[in-house]
């Protein structure tokens, strides 16, 4: 699976949605994840990559880590694994 594939996938069970349902231009807003939701996607994409976000959860907007919709935050993730290595 690759890592958009399971990054979606965290995303939509997040949103409690079909991963189909879930396309790179959806926002957190569209797919029904409130903040709590946006905080509990962020650890379960952490766990499943071994990795560090860099994202304040007290003000998400101040965060180096772009979350305007699932393609900003699969490009992040991406980006943050392929530093790991």
């Amino acid at each position: 699976m690759s890592i958009s594939d399971r990054v979606i996938a965290i995303i939509a069970e997040q949103a409690v949605l079909e991963p189909s349902d879930v396309t790179p231009e959806s926002t957190l807003e569209d797919l029904g994840i409130d903040s709590l939701g946006l905080v509990e996607s962020i650890f379960a994409i952490e766990e499943e990559f071994d990795i560090s976000i860099p994202f304040n959860a007290n003000e998400p907007s101040a965060s180096a880590f772009d979350i305007s919709n699932v393609a900003a935050i699969i490009t992040g993730i991406q980006k943050l694994v392929s530093e790991k290595v």
